[in-house]
């Protein structure tokens, strides 16, 4: 039960997550500027090392945010295209 509550409370976060990208997606005003590699790698900076600290194991999770960040860049992208094209 406690992992299922877990879980539920992740998906209500990345629905968080992602109505920020729904904003970012309003606020660009050019389609380059959605992916942004250099706040890519500070994100992923970022959990690594609240992964070290946490004691968990940084390199699954950097990888599993990469794919959350790439998946949220997707997402914003077709927001994007949809307000624009």
């Amino acid at each position: 039960e406690g992992v299922d509550a877990v879980d539920r409370a992740m998906v209500t976060l990345l629905a968080q997550r992602f109505a920020y990208m729904d904003a970012a997606a309003r606020i660009k005003t050019d389609r380059q500027s959605v992916r942004d590699e250099a706040r890519k790698a500070q994100v992923l900076g970022n959990v690594a090392d609240a992964a070290n600290a946490a004691g968990l194991p940084v390199d699954p999770l950097v990888a599993l945010w990469d794919g959350l960040v790439e998946t949220s860049i997707a997402y914003e992208l077709e927001r994007w295209d949809e307000r624009r094209l």
